[in-house]
């Protein structure tokens, strides 16, 4: 029995893809409408799953494609993040057999497609029970590493994206003098189209990595939010996971983390480091005029609308680029506006790491790159000609 799946965003239909073929049946996936189409009339599918905001082509186009078509009775599932009523009421007018909102469980899927054309004859034996859903929203997540190799927790990175779908992980290795790249490397074998490794030969430190990062995964079309993430850990996945939700129901145009003591969260920090992260804060509350409670933590999410011009330019500091970020907002939206696009989202885990490379001896420095944002950034206006379009980045 033949599936075709047509989604313009491939984390979509790759699990979906891996399910349904799971469970016996041949399924063809498709990211080009146009495509489909051609595809639709050679490979003359029992069933037919389509999402409906596509580029250039409508999954509604193809639905009355197929019904005009001389295969015209062939079942049609839509599975789409659009849940407007009067879209879906065209749908079922145009003739389709069910809508599925997404986010949707792959295993109501699975049961939805069993109820309209039956099961395979040759069902697949392998393990079809495991969970997942099928988000409306496609993350990208930039971990930049430096000597990584002994502190990189691999198994929680593959088993994250084997249970949360929509996500493409970016490992950045900034140069590293240990094994680093060969771990990232064996990371990504067998995990090609969720895993990116990116690797600059020299150390450029990690606002640098993270910067090359976030504009290498902008250039991925199918991307709706791309965020980075501390190489440690130290900051929760499924805390970056709430990050997400928090961007993708509201128009924020950044979440970024916070590590804010509190009740019922697990926050964890050395003294030390704890009264130096308050007064480094004092001066960066100063800088930007924002009342952040924590602009330094390692996992922030972004619209893919601020990327280039939150990472086209070089970070002046090494250490607290992400000051420079707000700046660059503040700068180009001015204050007020800026402060209704950023959130600040308090964590629930987060725990500092052995080996964390940022420590109390870098306290001095970072006062002196706080002087220089100020410096270089005083007077400075970001407009729309300083901005150019992600596709002119070469790497």
């Amino acid at each position: 029995m033949k599936i075709l799946a047509i989604d313009d965003q491939q984390l979509v239909l790759l699990p979906l893809q891996k399910r349904l073929s799971d469970l016996g049946y041949e399924v063809k996936i498709e990211t080009d409408a146009n495509k489909a189409i051609s595809l639709y009339n050679d490979f003359v599918p029992d069933l037919v799953i389509v999402d409906i905001n596509m580029p250039s082509v409508s999954g509604l186009d193809i639905v009355k494609y197929i019904r005009n078509s001389e295969y015209s009775d062939t079942p049609i599932m839509v599975l789409s993040g659009n849940t407007e009523d009067k879209v879906i009421t065209e749908g079922f007018e145009l003739g389709i057999n069910d809508y599925m909102k997404k986010p949707l469980s792959l295993n109501e899927i699975s049961a939805r497609v069993k109820r309209l054309i039956g099961q395979p004859d040759v069902v697949s034996t392998n393990d079809t029970t495991g969970d997942g859903v099928i988000q409306h929203r496609c993350v990208g997540v930039v971990i930049p590493c430096y000597d990584e190799e002994e502190r990189l927790l691999s198994k929680e990175f593959t088993d994250f994206i084997s249970k949360n779908t929509g996500y493409h992980l970016c490992f950045v290795n900034d140069g590293s003098k240990d094994d680093t790249l060969r771990v990232l490397k064996d990371l990504k074998k067998g995990r090609e189209d969720f895993i990116t490794v990116y690797d600059c030969e020299k150390n450029g430190g990690k606002a640098e990595a993270v910067r090359l990062g976030m504009l290498h995964m902008a250039q991925h079309d199918d991307l709706d939010y791309i965020g980075f993430l501390d190489a440690d850990l130290s900051t929760d996945l499924r805390d970056f996971d709430d990050l997400v939700k928090t961007i993708e129901s509201s128009d924020f145009k950044i979440v970024s983390g916070s590590r804010i003591s509190r009740m019922g969260a697990n926050i964890t920090k050395e003294s030390a480091r704890k009264i130096i992260s308050m007064t480094i804060n004092f001066i960066i509350r100063k800088i930007l005029g924002m009342d952040f409670k924590d602009t330094q933590c390692g996992a922030k999410i972004f619209s893919k609308d601020v990327i280039e011009l939150s990472f086209r330019e070089k970070f002046v500091t090494q250490w607290i680029f992400d000051v420079e970020i707000f700046k660059r907002m503040t700068l180009y939206f001015g204050t007020e506006k800026a402060k209704t696009y950023i959130c600040e989202q308090p964590l629930k885990r987060w725990i500092h790491a052995d080996g964390s490379k940022l420590s109390m001896k870098y306290s001095v420095k970072i006062v002196f790159q706080l002087a220089q944002i100020t410096w270089v950034y005083r007077g400075k206006k970001m407009n729309t000609s300083n901005i150019k379009a992600v596709n002119s980045f070469s790497s």
